[in-house]
Protein backbone atom coordinates (compact mmCIF):
# COMPACT_ATOMS: atom_id res chain seq x y z
CA UNK A 1 0.00 0.00 0.00
CA UNK A 2 1.36 3.32 -0.80
CA UNK A 3 0.48 6.42 1.08
CA UNK A 4 -0.29 9.36 -0.61
CA UNK A 5 0.49 12.38 2.40
CA UNK A 6 -1.30 15.72 2.49
CA UNK A 7 -2.28 18.13 3.92
CA UNK A 8 -4.97 17.32 6.87
CA UNK A 9 -6.83 18.33 10.14
CA UNK A 10 -6.90 16.52 13.34
CA UNK A 11 -10.62 15.86 14.47
CA UNK A 12 -11.19 17.11 17.94
CA UNK A 13 -13.35 14.81 19.40
CA UNK A 14 -15.78 15.74 21.98
CA UNK A 15 -16.45 12.87 23.76
CA UNK A 16 -14.77 10.46 25.75
CA UNK A 17 -13.66 7.41 23.75
CA UNK A 18 -14.38 4.20 24.45
CA UNK A 19 -13.03 1.06 22.97
CA UNK A 20 -13.96 -2.25 24.20
CA UNK A 21 -11.99 -4.52 21.24
CA UNK A 22 -9.73 -3.90 18.97
CA UNK A 23 -10.11 -2.78 15.19
CA UNK A 24 -11.51 -5.38 12.81
CA UNK A 25 -9.23 -6.75 9.90
CA UNK A 26 -10.89 -3.80 7.98
CA UNK A 27 -8.40 -1.40 7.39
CA UNK A 28 -9.33 2.44 6.97
CA UNK A 29 -7.49 5.53 5.99
CA UNK A 30 -9.33 9.56 7.57
CA UNK A 31 -7.44 12.40 6.15
CA UNK A 32 -7.54 14.96 9.50
CA UNK A 33 -5.65 18.09 10.45
CA UNK A 34 -4.51 20.20 13.15
CA UNK A 35 -5.35 23.93 13.58
CA UNK A 36 -1.33 24.58 13.25
CA UNK A 37 1.62 22.22 13.52
CA UNK A 38 2.89 23.19 17.06
CA UNK A 39 -0.25 23.29 18.59
CA UNK A 40 -1.31 19.54 17.49
CA UNK A 41 2.14 18.54 19.50
CA UNK A 42 2.18 21.07 22.49
CA UNK A 43 1.84 18.28 24.61
CA UNK A 44 4.29 16.72 28.15
CA UNK A 45 3.96 13.58 28.61
CA UNK A 46 5.20 10.43 30.63
CA UNK A 47 6.35 7.76 28.78
CA UNK A 48 5.84 3.70 30.08
CA UNK A 49 9.00 3.61 31.75
CA UNK A 50 8.48 7.12 33.31
CA UNK A 51 10.55 9.44 31.82
CA UNK A 52 8.75 13.14 30.67
CA UNK A 53 8.36 13.05 26.77
CA UNK A 54 7.95 16.81 25.31
CA UNK A 55 5.63 16.28 22.23
CA UNK A 56 7.23 19.60 20.70
CA UNK A 57 10.65 17.67 20.14
CA UNK A 58 9.22 16.23 17.37
CA UNK A 59 8.07 19.37 15.47
CA UNK A 60 10.02 19.18 11.66
CA UNK A 61 11.02 15.71 11.86
CA UNK A 62 9.14 13.04 9.52
CA UNK A 63 6.86 11.12 12.50
CA UNK A 64 5.53 7.86 12.75
CA UNK A 65 2.88 7.55 15.70
CA UNK A 66 1.59 3.86 16.83
CA UNK A 67 -1.68 4.13 18.57
CA UNK A 68 -1.79 0.52 20.61
CA UNK A 69 -3.30 -0.65 24.00
CA UNK A 70 -1.64 -3.44 25.90
CA UNK A 71 -4.64 -5.84 25.37
CA UNK A 72 -5.07 -5.37 21.73
CA UNK A 73 -3.74 -9.02 20.44
CA UNK A 74 -3.65 -7.39 16.68
CA UNK A 75 -1.26 -4.54 17.94
CA UNK A 76 0.31 -7.45 19.70
CA UNK A 77 0.74 -9.41 16.73
CA UNK A 78 2.00 -6.07 14.67
CA UNK A 79 4.74 -4.96 17.61
CA UNK A 80 7.85 -7.12 16.03
CA UNK A 81 6.86 -5.30 12.37
CA UNK A 82 6.45 -1.71 14.16
CA UNK A 83 9.83 -2.27 16.24
CA UNK A 84 11.75 -3.88 13.01
CA UNK A 85 11.25 -0.62 10.78
CA UNK A 86 11.82 1.94 13.42
CA UNK A 87 14.54 0.25 13.85
CA UNK A 88 15.69 0.21 10.37
CA UNK A 89 14.40 4.13 10.25
CA UNK A 90 16.48 5.45 13.21
CA UNK A 91 18.21 8.47 13.19
CA UNK A 92 15.85 9.71 9.73
CA UNK A 93 12.49 8.88 10.94
CA UNK A 94 10.79 9.37 14.79
CA UNK A 95 8.72 6.17 15.71
CA UNK A 96 6.90 6.89 19.07
CA UNK A 97 3.93 4.15 20.22
CA UNK A 98 1.20 6.05 22.18
CA UNK A 99 -0.24 3.40 24.13
CA UNK A 100 -3.80 4.00 25.85
CA UNK A 101 -6.61 2.09 27.45
CA UNK A 102 -4.64 0.27 30.33
CA UNK A 103 -2.87 1.12 32.82
CA UNK A 104 1.05 1.74 33.31
CA UNK A 105 1.91 -1.51 34.68
CA UNK A 106 0.34 -3.33 31.64
CA UNK A 107 1.68 -1.29 29.10
CA UNK A 108 5.34 -1.85 30.19
CA UNK A 109 4.79 -5.65 30.56
CA UNK A 110 3.39 -5.29 26.39
CA UNK A 111 6.66 -3.31 25.79
CA UNK A 112 8.66 -5.81 27.37
CA UNK A 113 7.11 -8.97 26.08
CA UNK A 114 6.81 -7.39 22.49
CA UNK A 115 10.81 -6.11 22.10
CA UNK A 116 9.08 -2.14 21.27
CA UNK A 117 11.30 -0.74 24.05
CA UNK A 118 14.09 0.32 21.35
CA UNK A 119 11.65 3.42 20.95
CA UNK A 120 9.77 6.02 22.72
CA UNK A 121 6.68 4.52 23.89
CA UNK A 122 4.37 7.32 26.11
CA UNK A 123 1.41 6.53 28.55
CA UNK A 124 -1.73 7.88 27.42
CA UNK A 125 -3.59 7.13 30.35
CA UNK A 126 -6.00 9.30 30.35
CA UNK A 127 -6.90 8.96 26.46
CA UNK A 128 -5.67 13.24 25.73
CA UNK A 129 -3.21 12.29 23.10
CA UNK A 130 -5.84 9.64 21.23
CA UNK A 131 -8.67 12.24 21.41
CA UNK A 132 -5.92 15.23 20.50
CA UNK A 133 -5.13 13.02 16.80
CA UNK A 134 -8.95 11.64 16.46
CA UNK A 135 -7.96 8.09 17.07
CA UNK A 136 -10.93 6.21 17.89
CA UNK A 137 -9.41 2.90 17.37
CA UNK A 138 -6.40 0.65 17.87
CA UNK A 139 -4.43 0.11 16.18
CA UNK A 140 -3.97 3.05 14.11
CA UNK A 141 -0.93 5.48 12.92
CA UNK A 142 -0.75 8.91 12.18
CA UNK A 143 1.83 9.81 9.12
CA UNK A 144 3.55 13.59 9.84
CA UNK A 145 5.94 15.18 7.54
CA UNK A 146 8.31 17.42 8.50
CA UNK A 147 6.07 20.51 7.12
CA UNK A 148 3.10 19.24 9.13
CA UNK A 149 1.36 17.20 6.69
CA UNK A 150 -0.11 14.08 7.92
CA UNK A 151 -2.28 11.25 7.53
CA UNK A 152 -4.73 9.04 9.69
CA UNK A 153 -4.61 5.10 9.50
CA UNK A 154 -6.90 3.11 11.58
CA UNK A 155 -5.85 -0.83 11.39
CA UNK A 156 -2.81 -3.04 11.45
CA UNK A 157 0.02 -2.64 9.10
CA UNK A 158 2.70 -4.87 8.53
CA UNK A 159 6.04 -3.94 7.70
CA UNK A 160 6.32 -3.15 4.41
CA UNK A 161 3.39 -0.70 4.39
CA UNK A 162 5.16 0.55 7.40
CA UNK A 163 8.56 1.06 5.07
CA UNK A 164 6.24 2.39 2.22
CA UNK A 165 4.71 4.80 4.44
CA UNK A 166 8.31 5.72 6.41
CA UNK A 167 9.95 6.54 2.71
CA UNK A 168 7.31 8.83 1.68
CA UNK A 169 7.71 10.69 4.94
CA UNK A 170 11.36 10.85 3.99
CA UNK A 171 11.01 11.91 0.16
CA UNK A 172 8.65 14.33 1.17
Amino acid sequence: MRFRLRAATVLAAASVLVLTACSSDAQQESVASAPTLSSVFDFTARTVSGSDFVGADLVGQPVVLWFWAPWCVICRAEAPAVATVAAEFEGRVSFVGIAGHGQNEEMAAFVEETGTGDFTQVADIDGSLWLRFGIIAQPSFVFMMPDGQMQVFAGSLGAEELRDGANQLLAG
